[in-house]
C-alpha cells in the first residue's frame, strides 16, 4: 500500500498550548489506522487538520499526493464520524443518511439506490423509516457512519466514535466497524484514547503524547517492544524496575543491576552501554508464579518473593508480589483447573520467573510523569 493521507512537519498550537509539535506521519490506502492517547495529546487535533477544521501554523498535509492543506472542509475528499452522531432528529434514517446526496442534486433514483446500499451494509434495511429518537445508541452510530460513507470519501475520519456507549456495545461497535471497514475497503482514520478499541480494530497505530508521536507500528509490535516508557505504560500494564546496566557480554543480552535483587538479564536491542540507567518494563503476564523453584535456565530471571494480594478473575488471577523490595503484579491465566492445585495465597512464599527476551529496557521512566 502506498502512501496516501500524508501529514509533513505540521504543528498547531492554541495559545500557550502546543497541541500539535513537528508531526510527520504516512497513513496508507485502504489502512485502518488509529491515533492512540491520553487526552490533550493532540490526537484529535491530528484529525481536525486532516478534515480541514483548522490549519496547521507549519507543515503541510496531503492527500492521495494532492495538497490539501489549504483547502475547505467540504471541498476534501474526506468525511467525518463524531462522537455526537450529529443525526438530525427530525429526519428519518433514510433521509440522514442521504442528506449528502440530496444537498449535492443527485438523482432521486441514485439517492435511493445509495442509501439501499448504505442500509444494506450497517444491516438496517428495515429501520428506514425510524427517527434517532427510535433507536439505539449503535443503531445511531451505524447511521452516522453510513451518512459518512454514503458520499464515497477517500478517507473516514472517526473522532471517538464509541465513547458514548456502554461496554458490551462497545465491543459489539468494534465488530462492526471492523466488517465495514473490510466491506468498503477506504482508508479509516480512527482517534481513541482507549487501547483497547485500537489494538482491536487498527493494522497500525500511533501513540501519541505532548503533541508527539511516541511510536508506530502494528498492535503486537506497540505491546511487545515498546520504545518509550510511555508507550510501555499507557499500552496495558507493565512492571517498571529501575537499575543501570552492569555490564554487555554478548550483543544479546545485558546484565543489569537493580536494586535488591541478583543481576538482571534484558534484551539488548538498543546498543546500550554499561552504567547507563535504564528502566527494565515487563508485562505480568510474561512472569511465572510458583510455589516452587524454578529450574535453573540460560536467559530466565527468577527470584524469590511474597504474595501481598490476590485477585481471582475467573480466566485469571492478579498477583501481586514483593520481591527484592519491589512490587511487582503477575497476570496468571488459568490453563488448567485450578481447583487441582495448591493455590498461593496472601503472605505466602513463592517464586517468579520470566525469560530475558521478555523484559525490555528502556529509558528511565515514571508513570506517574514526575
Amino acid at each position: 500500500m502506498a502512501e496516501f493521507l500524508e501529514f509533513r512537519g505540521v504543528s498547531k498550537r492554541f495559545g500557550a498550548v502546543q497541541a500539535v509539535d513537528g508531526v510527520s506521519l504516512d497513513i496508507k490506502k485502504g489502512e485502518f489506522f488509529s491515533l492512540l492517547g491520553p487526552s490533550g495529546c493532540g490526537k484529535t487535533t491530528m484529525l481536525r487538520l486532516a478534515a480541514g477544521f483548522e490549519r496547521p501554523d507549519a507543515g503541510r498535509v496531503f492527500l492521495d499526493g494532492r495538497d490539501i492543506t489549504d483547502l475547505p472542509p467540504d471541498k476534501r475528499r474526506v468525511n467525518t464520524v463524531f462522537q455526537s452522531y450529529a443525526l438530525f432528529p427530525h429526519m428519518t434514517v433514510r433521509d440522514n443518511i442521504g442528506f449528502g446526496l440530496t444537498i449535492a442534486k443527485r438523482p432521486k433514483g441514485e439517492i435511493r439506490d445509495e442509501v439501499d446500499r448504505m442500509l444494506g451494509l450497517i444491516r438496517m434495511t428495515d429501520q428506514g423509516g425510524k427517527k434517532p429518537d427510535q433507536l439505539s445508541g449503535g443503531q445511531k452510530q451505524r447511521v452516522a457512519v453510513a451518512r459518512a460513507l454514503v458520499n464515497k470519501p477517500d478517507v473516514l475520519l472517526l473522532d471517538e466514535p464509541l465513547a458514548a456507549l456502554d461496554l458490551k456495545l462497545r465491543q459489539k461497535m468494534l465488530i462492526e466497524l471492523d466488517l465495514i471497514h473490510d466491506e468498503v475497503g477506504i482508508t479509516f482514520l480512527y482517534v481513541t484514547h482507549d487501547q483497547a478499541e485500537a489494538m482491536s480494530l487498527s493494522d497500525r497505530i500511533a501513540v501519541m503524547e505532548a503533541g508527539r508521536i511516541e511510536q508506530i507500528g502494528p498492535p503486537a509490535e506497540i505491546y511487545e517492544a515498546p520504545r518509550t516508557g510511555f508507550v510501555a505504560a499507557f499500552i496495558g500494564d507493565t512492571n517498571f524496575l529501575d537499575g543501570r546496566v552492569l555490564d554487555c557480554p554478548d550483543r544479546e543480552y545485558c546484565r543489569l543491576r537493580i536494586a535488591g535483587l541478583p543481576p538482571v538479564l534484558g534484551f539488548n536491542d538498543r546498543s546500550i552501554l554499561a552504567g547507563q540507567p535504564i528502566a527494565l518494563s515487563v508485562r505480568p503476564e510474561k512472569i511465572h508464579i510458583s510455589h516452587e523453584e524454578p529450574e535453573a535456565r540460560p536467559q530466565r530471571n527468577a527470584f524469590p518473593a511474597v504474595v501481598e494480594d490476590v485477585i481471582y478473575l475467573g480466566a485469571n488471577t492478579k498477583y501481586w508480589v514483593r520481591a527484592g523490595g519491589h512490587r511487582i503484579q503477575v497476570l496468571r491465566q488459568h490453563a488448567r483447573y485450578v481447583l487441582d492445585e495448591k493455590p498461593l495465597r496472601w503472605n505466602d512464599a513463592c517464586w517468579i520467573w520470566w525469560h530475558a527476551d521478555d523484559g525490555f529496557m528502556l529509558d528511565p521512566f515514571r508513570a506517574d510523569g514526575e
